[in-house]
């Protein structure tokens, strides 16, 4: 009878290893930026991995000013991973690099874009429809319009010449979520305050298919800036948060959340995680 009994507890055991769902396996793009990329793609990794719910694979393009042969050798798997998040703001990719992207997004694939991952490609006219809104890289009206919130709670898309991509000195700064009922969003507080950020204005892009999910106040700009938003390419998920500049600004336990819940319903169209307790409030910052 107890050899039955261990026999039973054993299979019980091994039934339950057997239905764990299997990590969302993750792509990371760093090797340029004009921030300090070096210090944010560990954090990054962290934040995702300590989830138990990702395995993050970091692929690091060639430093600038690269010999052709170098950036021959490097061609990340887009297609081996679930999602592929960018932490990357740099040269120009070979165009072998850029077309398996294109493909890969527009024919199911998922991508994250992370703060000035924003900021790169800006002659790139796929690239800039898959993230909806850029700034730098010589972005402008001929980019699409800007896309912001009004004091109105109106969103307003403003055709007007200008250049794109602005911001004011770091600050913690409100997020306000725009739709509640988004899986990204949803239990999230109206208002939370986040950790000392660069806080993007004047984005602008084609702005095809955006779904701004929460916005900030912009001091510079006077208008509520998107901070939390989504974009539909092809049959692709496109997650984008302009948070995110330094690896302080991604201690912030709302910032990690966003990222978390963002890189899961960008790979899967779903979210399972919890608000953590130590969500951030409209008063006070949480951080680790």
């Amino acid at each position: 009878m107890n050899y039955l009994k261990s026999l039973s507890l054993l299979f019980i055991v091994f039934s339950s290893v057997n239905v764990l769902p299997a990590k969302i396996r993750v792509l990371l793009i760093d090797g340029q930026n004009n921030h300090n990329w070096k210090a944010t793609t560990p954090v990054m990794v962290d934040i995702l991995e300590s989830s138990g719910s990702f395995k993050v694979t970091v692929s690091t393009s060639p430093p600038k000013k690269s010999e052709a042969a170098a950036w021959a050798k490097w061609n990340p798997k887009f297609n081996s991973y679930a999602v592929t998040v960018s932490n990357y703001n740099g040269e120009m990719w070979p165009k072998e690099v850029q077309d398996n992207l294109t493909n890969y997004v527009k024919g199911g694939g998922s991508f994250v874009v992370v703060h000035a991952a924003n900021n790169a490609f800006g002659q790139w006219k796929e690239y800039n429809q898959m993230i909806g809104l850029g700034g730098w890289g010589g972005r402008n009206e001929k980019s699409g319009p800007y896309l912001f919130y009004n004091d109105l709670g109106k969103l307003v898309r403003d055709p007007r010449p200008g250049r794109g991509g602005s911001h004011g000195p770091q600050s913690e700064f409100i997020v306000q979520v725009r739709d509640f009922k988004h899986s990204i969003t949803k239990g999230m507080p109206q208002k939370w305050l986040h950790n000392k950020d660069e806080l993007y204005d004047s984005l602008r892009g084609p702005a095809e298919k955006v779904k701004i999910l929460a916005t900030a106040y912009s001091e510079k700009s006077k208008k509520h800036e998107p901070m939390i938003m989504t974009i539909s390419y092809g049959k692709g998920r496109v997650f984008h948060t302009p948070m995110g500049h330094a690896d302080y600004s991604m201690k912030c336990i709302g910032f990690q959340e966003v990222l978390r819940r963002g890189t899961e319903w960008a790979a899967t169209g779903q979210v399972t995680s919890e608000l953590p307790l130590d969500f951030p409030t409209e008063k006070k910052v949480s951080s680790q």
